[in-house]
């Protein structure tokens, strides 16, 4: 049994390459963005909310991409169901990896849920897949931001991102929460 280990800020994350729908492959070591490479971790084709989530950012991607960002999304779903999520959703424009192992989704400190059934738009969950996670990765690989849920709700917002990336890039902002080790607090 894998447990979730947290990614600290200023560290290199673990490595990643997935199949991309519609073909080829996608390696966070080969990319080279000007600013920063954005993964968007999505709970798959069955999930309601993510479609409208996936959505936003594709309607955003013009101003992450001004700010010098890459984008990737991807889930732990097959190919089928990437292209189905790709074709059915309208996800033409983003970059849509697919086949995220359960133990890769651990490494990145995601969080793994079992399938309940058939959800609200009638699709069966798989019977395990990765919750929800976004990640600001830095051209040398090191990890700026991160957010990690538990559940399909309450993600970071888009605009919200692009507005904090206007003023992390321009004030040169450095990642916070890097600290990994620090003396023990004495009790007041």
């Amino acid at each position: 049994m894998s447990t979730i280990k947290p990614l600290f800020p200023r560290r290199t994350v673990p490595d990643l390459s997935v199949p991309l729908a519609g073909g080829g492959n996608w390696t966070l070591g080969e990319k080279t963005p000007e600013n920063f490479t954005m993964v968007v971790v999505y709970r798959g084709l069955h999930c309601p909310i993510c479609k409208g989530y996936l959505n936003d950012l594709q309607r955003r991607l013009p101003e992450f991409e001004k700010h010098g960002v890459e984008v990737l999304v991807l889930s732990s779903d097959n190919k089928e169901r990437a292209e189905k999520t790709r074709d059915e959703w309208g996800l033409d424009a983003l970059t849509l990896g697919y086949g995220l192992t359960l133990e890769k989704g651990r490494e990145w400190g995601l969080y793994i849920s079992s399938g309940i059934g058939t959800t609200s738009i009638g699709i069966e969950e798989p019977a395990l897949f990765v919750e929800p996670g976004l990640f600001l990765v830095r051209p040398d690989k090191t990890l700026y931001f991160a957010s990690v849920q538990t559940m399909p709700f309450a993600r970071p917002a888009f605009g919200d991102i692009v507005t904090a990336l206007g003023f992390v890039l321009s004030k040169n902002y450095p990642a916070r929460g890097e600290i990994t080790d620090f003396p023990a607090q004495a009790a007041e």
